[in-house]
């Protein structure tokens, strides 16, 4: 079993990459999760998480893609708007100069 000093090395940074940092070194996902005050489930879901950034799993996308993902979705949506409102500006000119 890790010691203390490994498990606060291991949650030094972000806790759910130290969360299931813990549970590959050996430690049950019960003890890691009670410690950290998640629950099991969630604890599983960062470790599969762990998996997909590390390249063990294909079954999903890594937070790095999650991450991509949600910024060019935003910029969809941005995208969206501001064609609607130049559709909108568009027709707005055509009826005022009667084209």
């Amino acid at each position: 079993m890790d010691t203390d000093a490994e498990d606060e090395a291991c949650l030094s940074g972000a806790v759910p990459a130290g969360g299931a940092e813990l549970v590959r070194k050996g430690r049950s996902i019960p003890d890691v999760a009670e410690s950290l005050g998640v629950s099991q489930q969630t604890l599983r879901h960062w470790r599969r998480q762990g998996e997909r950034d590390r390249r063990e799993r294909d079954d999903g996308l890594t937070s790095a893609e999650r991450e991509e993902l949600g910024v060019l979705r935003k910029r969809v949506r941005r995208l969206e708007q501001e064609r609607d409102i130049l559709k909108h500006r568009t027709a707005f000119f055509a009826r005022e100069t009667g084209i």
